[in-house]
């Protein structure tokens, strides 16, 4: 750490991989020991040299998490105090849609101890609800799939729907599910039949569920017509970083469905346009993860969703060049601006063995280009130096695991992904 490196410290929020790898891109790009605030954390969380974890239990609520945070906040400044220096500042992230609005909720009294980069509310709203994020899409003139929204709020009958079966089925807020035991529970629904959306429709209303689902046509085409984009927006409302990279597997178990277990970094710039069309368009703040896919029939893009936050593969970005670290802490520390990047360097981002993950990619000239990636640089974002041979015998582990769950619920690619 140069004599240049700003003086503050960071407090993250969450657990799970997205969150253990905003600690490493902390620690390699600043030397900064994060603290980690989480109910459970996973054990790479525990053993990293990168942060301190602090665990609240399972039975934390909301209300805990924030006065945690403001405990860490007093007790620092009141450190920096007795050592008669300037209270540093505190830089305050996290990776779940929840967290966010729990962080917007609080805005006004964690802004007093904390640096926040998130969108206003009014951005929040355009993009949390996948409802107003159809119409910020219709507006904007950004292709998505046909959509419909169906509101669960009253027990009023569902008319059918006005698109062909299969569809795709999802809440609109996945905070609405909290504290909410759903029968057969899938993070994305896979409809074949309108007999089967009548079945959905009972078992949430019966669970208790109030809130509206998205239903969406099935675009057709197989894990690898899904890409993802991660972008920062400053507070100057300058863009400052957008990488894009096309899926190559993602995760099928029902709690992780759609999740990339593997990605190629590839620079799509009318697909990154769109993206930043969108963010300036709502005057985003912080980070943000695209979901879109490729329509094989056409070629054009169709924007799923938008989250607002780094996204839970955040590492393919560091991976590749552009370490996250330094987009928001340019822009939420130093408030200062930063040259903006787009990222180019092709690298395979993967928690699988790549031989196994092939057997998933059809196409023989993608096929050739993950392989010539992979002779570039093959990125496990469970991979820390720092943490040392147990960090590398973990991502072992955790590339074992997830081949099992691929050999148990997806042991063959299919045209659509389901």
């Amino acid at each position: 750490m140069s004599a240049d490196t700003p003086a503050f410290d960071a407090v993250l929020v969450g657990t799970g991989l997205g969150v253990y790898t905003l600690a490493t891109a902390l620690h390699a790009e600043y030397g900064i020991v994060s603290t980690t605030v989480t109910r459970i954390a996973v054990e790479a969380q525990r053993r990293s040299a990168a942060s301190v974890v602090r665990e609240l239990g399972a039975s934390a609520t909301d209300d805990d998490v924030i006065a945690e945070l403001l405990t860490i906040a007093r007790t620092r400044a009141a450190e920096d105090r007795i050592r008669g220096l300037e209270p540093r500042p505190l830089l305050l992230l996290c990776n779940e849609d929840a967290l966010v609005e729990l962080f917007a909720r609080h805005r006004e009294v964690l802004e007093k101890h904390y640096r926040l980069p998130i969108p206003s509310d009014a951005a929040l709203r355009r993009i949390v609800d996948k409802g107003e994020f159809a119409q910020l899409c219709r507006d904007l003139e950004v292709s998505q799939p046909v959509t419909e929204i169906v509101d669960l709020a009253d027990d009023s009958p569902i008319p059918p729907l006005d698109m062909p079966f299969p569809v795709v089925a999802k809440v609109t807020r996945a905070s609405d599910l909290q504290s909410l035991t759903i029968p057969g529970y899938r993070k994305v629904y896979f409809i074949p039949s309108q007999q089967e959306l009548d079945d959905l429709w009972r078992r949430h209303r019966e669970a208790g569920f109030r809130g509206r689902f998205v239903v969406q046509e099935l675009v057709p085409g197989d894990d690898t017509a899904m890409w993802s984009i991660t972008a920062y927006r400053d507070g100057r409302g300058e863009v400052t970083l957008l990488s894009s990279a096309q899926v190559l597997l993602e995760e099928h178990t029902a709690e992780a469905l759609g999740r990339p277990a593997s990605m190629i970094t590839t620079a799509q710039d009318d697909l990154l346009d769109m993206a930043r069309r969108v963010l300036d368009a709502i005057d985003y703040r912080g980070f943000a993860n695209f979901d879109v896919k490729r329509d094989p029939r056409t070629g054009e893009w169709k924007f799923f969703e938008i989250n607002p936050r780094i996204g839970r593969n955040n590492f393919y970005v560091t991976a590749a060049g552009a370490n996250v670290a330094r987009f928001v802490v340019s822009d939420a520390i130093l408030g200062a601006a930063i040259e903006p990047v787009v990222v180019t360097r092709s690298i395979l981002y993967t928690l699988l063995p790549v031989r196994f993950m092939l057997r998933y990619v059809l196409d023989a000239q993608l096929r050739a280009k993950v392989k010539q990636a992979a002779r570039e640089k093959v990125a496990n974002p469970w991979v820390y130096g720092p943490d040392g041979g147990w960090a590398r015998r973990y991502a072992q582990l955790v590339g074992l695991n997830h081949v099992r769950k691929f050999l148990r619920h997806y042991p063959r690619p299919t045209e659509s992904g389901f």
